[in-house]
C-alpha cells in the first residue's frame, strides 16, 4: 500500500492495531501506535481503547493507565468503552478501589456507563464481599435509565446467595419473572444452590419444578447440586429419586452426579449400595475419577473395613489413577478412628515418600488418633511439625488436642491451648467449649469425692441439673478470663447458639443476662437461636419478647423466624396474634410465592392448620400479592397429601382460572 504511494490514515492504523491486539501481539500493536504518532497521524479514542483493553487483559494495568495519560495529553478523551476496559482490567487485578475511583471519574466527566461497565463492577464487588456497594450500583443503574440485563441480575442474585440472603435474591427473581429479563438456567441454578446452602431443600425442589414449568430445562449441574444437597441431609431416597428423574429426562449422569450419590450412600453407612453404584457407573461407561474412589475408601475406612479400603486403593493404582492427599488422608483418618495410629503413621511416611504433601486434615486425623490413645503430648509435638510446613491448626485440630489433655485430667494445659488457639485467631466452636465443660465437670466430681472422703459425707456441686450446667458455664467463663481469653459477643454467641440447639433455654437465657452485666448486647444469631428454642418448647411469650428485641435492634428477620412464631402462636391457640403478625410481615418486601412455600405450606399445613392456611392465602390476595400458577399447584398437591383434596372452592376456582387464562 505504502509502496504504491497510498498513505495509511488513522482508520488503517486503527484496524491494524486492533488486529495485532486480537492476535495477542500487544507489543507490536504499541510499536505501530508509536509509529502512527511519529508520522503525525492522530490516534482516535478507538485506536487507544483496544490496546488499553488488551494491556488490562494480560495484567499490564500500569501500562494501560500510562496509555490513558498519554491519550489525554494528546487531547483525546477516554470514552465509555475505554473506561469499561480499564475498570474491568483493574478489577481482575484486585485493584477494585482504583476501578471504583475510575467509575466515579467517568460520571464526573459526564459519561453514562453502559451495562457492561455496571456488570463488571457489580460482579467484582460481589466477589470481593462488598455486596452493599454492588447493590448501590445496581439500584443507581435502575434509577438512571440503564436497564440491567440477565447477567446483571444473576451477579446480584449470586452475591446475595453467597451471604445467605436468599429471600432478597428471591425478590429480584420475582422481578425477573414479572418485568424481565427472563431468568435463565444460570439464574435457577444459582437460586437452587442458594437454598441448598441454607439447608432449605424443599424450596430448592420447588424451584426445580418451576424452572421446568417455565420451559427452562435443568442440566447435569442442577441435579448434581440437588443430589449432593439431599445426601448431605441424609435423605438418600430423595437423592436417588432425583437421579432417576434426571435419567428419565434423557440427561446422562456424569462423574459428578455419580460421585455425589456414592458419597451420600457412604456417609449414611450404606457402603455396599455405594459399591454397587460404582459398579453400575463403570458399566454405563462413566469413568470414575479419584474423587469417586476417595468417597468409597472413606466410607470403608470409617466402617472399619480397612482391608477392603486397601484393596480398592490397589485397584485404583492398577487403573492408572494416582492416590492424592485425600486418598491417603481418608485411610489415615479411618485407622486413627479405629485405634490404628501406628499403621496410620506408616501410611503417612509412605505418603511423604511419594511427594504427596500432607494437608491440615491429614495432621488433624493423626492428632485425633494420638489423643484417643492417650498420647496428647505426642499430638502437641506434631502441631510443631505441621506449623513448620506452613500449615496452621484449625478449630478441629485444637479441639482434638484440648480433648486429649482433658482425658488425661490436665485441664490447666487444656485452657492454655484454648488461649493459644484464640491468640492465633482461630475461633473455638461449641464442640470446643463442650469438651472444656466436660473437663470442668470431671474436676467438680473429683473435688466432690475429696470432700466426701475428708468429711465422710456425701457432697455434690448442686442438686439441680440446670444450676449445675449454669455453674459450669460460669466456671468456664471465669477460667477463660483467668487465662487471658477475652469474652466477646462471639464467645457468647457460640455458647448460646449451641445451648439453644440442645433446648437448654434456661442456661442460654442466663448467659444473655451474664452478657448484659458485662455491657455486651446479643447479636442477631443469639436472638434467632433463643427465639427458635422458645418456640420449640412453646414458650411463646418469651419468644415474642425476643422478637420485639430483634425489631428494636433493627435486625433483618427471615421468613423462617416468622414461620416459627406464627406456628407457635397457632399451637398455643393465639390465632388472632398469629394473623396480626402475618399481616404485619406482609408489609415488608418478600417474594409472595416464597411466603406461601415457607409460611403456608412448610409451616401451617405441616401443623395441620388447613383452615388458617386458606385464610392467610386470601389475606395475601386481598393485599395484591400476585402468585404464580405453580404456587397454587404446590398448595393443591400438599393439600391432597393431607387428604384435603382441593375441597377449597377458592383454590379450585383459582387453579381453573389460571389454567384457562394464563397470565403469560
Amino acid at each position: 500500500m505504502v509502496k504504491e504511494g497510498c498513505s495509511p490514515n488513522s482508520a488503517t492504523y486503527s484496524t491494524l492495531i486492533n488486529g495485532l491486539c486480537n492476535e495477542g501481539k500487544i507489543d507490536d500493536a504499541l510499536d505501530m501506535l508509536k509509529e502512527m504518532i511519529e508520522k503525525g497521524i492522530e490516534p482516535t479514542v478507538y485506536t487507544y481503547t483496544v490496546p488499553i483493553s488488551s494491556l488490562c487483559a494480560c495484567g499490564r494495568a500500569k501500562e494501560a493507565m500510562d496509555l490513558v495519560t498519554s491519550m489525554r495529553t494528546r487531547g483525546c478523551h477516554p470514552n465509555v468503552q475505554t473506561y469499561t476496559a480499564l475498570i474491568s482490567g483493574l478489577s481482575w487485578l484486585d485493584q477494585l478501589d482504583v476501578a471504583i475511583g475510575l467509575y466515579h471519574k467517568m460520571l464526573k466527566d459526564g459519561l453514562v456507563p453502559n451495562t457492561v461497565t455496571y456488570n463488571v463492577l457489580i460482579n467484582e464487588l460481589c466477589a470481593g464481599g462488598r455486596l452493599s456497594d454492588a447493590l448501590k450500583i445496581f439500584h443507581w443503574m435502575e434509577g438512571h435509565g440503564s436497564l440491567p440485563n440477565t447477567e446483571t441480575f444473576n451477579e446480584v442474585i449470586e452475591g446475595l446467595c453467597m451471604v445467605e440472603k436468599i429471600e432478597k435474591a428471591m425478590v429480584l427473581f420475582e422481578k425477573m419473572l414479572k418485568v424481565g429479563p427472563r431468568p435463565t438456567i444460570v439464574t435457577y441454578n444459582i437460586l437452587i444452590n442458594g437454598y441448598l446452602k441454607v439447608g432449605n431443600v424443599n424450596n430448592a425442589l420447588r424451584l426445580l419444578d418451576l424452572m421446568t414449568e417455565n420451559g427452562c430445562n435443568p442440566d447435569e449441574w442442577t441435579y448434581t447440586e440437588l443430589i449432593s444437597g439431599f445426601c448431605k441431609r441424609g435423605e438418600i431416597n430423595s437423592a436417588k429419586n432425583l437421579f432417576q428423574k434426571m435419567v428419565k429426562q434423557d440427561l446422562s449422569p456424569n462423574v459428578f452426579n455419580y460421585t455425589a450419590l456414592i458419597d451420600g450412600h457412604c456417609k449414611e453407612g450404606k457402603i455396599d449400595d455405594a459399591l454397587s453404584l460404582l459398579e453400575r457407573m463403570e458399566e454405563n461407561g462413566c469413568k470414575a475419577e479419584i474423587e469417586t474412589y476417595n468417597a468409597v475408601i472413606n466410607g470403608l475406612a470409617k466402617d472399619n473395613r480397612l482391608s477392603e479400603a486397601e484393596k480398592l486403593c490397589e485397584k485404583v493404582a492398577e487403573k492408572g489413577l494416582l492416590p492424592n492427599v485425600k486418598t491417603y488422608t481418608t485411610l489415615i483418618d479411618g485407622l486413627c478412628r479405629n485405634h490404628g495410629t501406628e499403621l496410620a503413621f506408616k501410611i503417612f511416611h509412605e505418603m511423604e515418600k511419594t511427594d504427596c504433601s500432607p494437608n491440615l486434615y491429614t495432621y488433624s486425623s493423626l492428632i485425633y488418633g494420638l489423643c484417643l490413645e492417650g498420647r496428647a503430648d505426642d499430638a502437641e509435638m506434631l502441631t510443631g511439625d505441621m506449623e513448620r510446613k506452613g500449615l496452621v491448626p484449625d478449630h478441629v485440630t485444637f479441639t482434638s488436642l484440648i480433648d486429649g489433655f482433658i482425658m488425661l485430667g490436665r485441664i490447666d494445659h487444656a485452657f492454655s491451648l484454648l488461649q493459644r488457639m484464640i491468640n492465633m485467631g482461630c475461633k473455638p466452636n461449641y464442640r470446643t467449649y463442650t469438651v472444656l465443660l466436660k473437663g470442668l465437670e470431671k474436676e467438680c466430681h473429683l473435688l466432690a469425692q475429696k470432700v466426701a472422703i475428708q468429711h465422710e459425707t456425701a457432697y455434690s456441686c448442686s442438686s439441680n441439673e440446670k444450676d449445675v450446667n449454669y455453674e459450669l458455664l460460669c466456671s468456664l467463663l471465669t477460667r477463660m478470663s483467668e487465662y487471658g481469653c477475652e469474652l466477646t459477643v462471639d464467645t457468647y454467641s457460640t455458647l448460646i447458639t449451641g445451648l439453644s440447639r440442645e433446648g437448654k433455654t434456661f442456661e442460654a437465657d442466663q448467659l444473655v443476662k451474664n452478657m448484659a452485666e458485662k455491657g455486651l448486647s446479643p447479636n442477631k444469631e443469639i436472638c434467632s437461636s433463643i427465639l427458635r428454642a422458645y418456640c420449640k418448647c412453646l414458650k411463646v411469650e418469651c419468644a415474642l419478647d425476643i422478637f420485639d428485641v430483634m425489631i428494636s435492634e433493627g435486625f433483618e428477620l427471615c421468613l423462617s423466624i416468622y414461620k416459627e412464631l406464627i406456628c407457635t402462636l397457632c399451637k398455643t391457640k393465639k390465632v388472632e396474634e398469629a394473623e396480626a403478625l402475618f399481616e404485619n410481615m406482609l408489609e415488608k418486601q418478600w417474594n409472595p410465592d416464597e411466603v406461601v412455600w415457607t409460611i403456608l405450606v412448610d409451616g401451617l399445613l405441616k401443623e395441620g392448620e388447613f383452615d388458617l392456611c386458606m385464610k392467610f392465602l386470601q389475606i395475601m390476595e386481598s393485599k395484591g400479592c400476585s402468585l404464580l400458577l405453580q404456587t397454587y399447584v404446590v398448595l393443591a398437591r400438599e393439600l391432597s397429601k393431607l387428604d384435603k383434596c382441593v375441597n377449597s372452592d377458592h383454590l379450585a376456582d383459582k387453579l381453573r382460572t389460571m389454567t384457562v387464562f394464563p397470565s403469560n
